[in-house]
């Protein structure tokens, strides 16, 4: 049985499909991740050996380095791929379903920032418990694609 997975970016302009197994999730440290990321690392998946399809829009890339592209939506910045002679990796909030797709390794750890290994200790809250001091989340309505495929996005609209 082959595997499939889906997902693209936050406004849905750009979809893809990855056929088969992938196994090399990872989190990448390294300063280069940080900043195309907007964050203290980056969760990425490597599709290699897998089929990847891209079945909606393309990706704008920009060459970070001499030797790594890095893919993402010019409609709404979602951080797409990370491509490199020895193959492309997925951005794992990208997918539909992220929580498939745990990572297993992480690189970069030199520039690895010191209470990225404490976040879990922070204190949590669910969107709900903020209304007091932020009403409108109670309003909100996203306007975020679904975590499907689907016909057409945004509803309406031809693909």
């Amino acid at each position: 049985m082959t595997l499939t997975y889906t997902g693209g970016c936050q406004c849905g302009a750009i979809r893809f499909r990855v056929r088969g197994t992938l196994t090399d999730s990872s989190i990448c440290h390294c300063r280069m991740c940080q900043k195309a990321f907007g964050a203290y690392y980056a969760p990425l998946v490597s599709v290699r050996g897998a089929e990847l399809e891209w079945t909606r829009g393309e990706r704008k890339r920009f060459q970070s380095s001499n030797v790594v592209e890095r893919g993402f939506c010019s409609d709404c910045g979602t951080p797409l791929t990370y491509e490199a002679p020895d193959g492309i990796a997925i951005a794992a909030g990208a997918f539909d379903d992220p929580s498939s797709l745990p990572p297993v390794i992480q690189f970069g750890t030199e520039r690895k920032i010191d209470f990225v290994d404490h976040l879990h200790e922070l204190p949590a809250r669910v969107t709900e418990d903020d209304a007091e001091a932020a009403p409108f989340v109670l309003d909100l309505v996203s306007n975020q694609h679904p975590d499907h495929d689907t016909a057409e996005w945004p509803s309406g609209a031809s693909s």
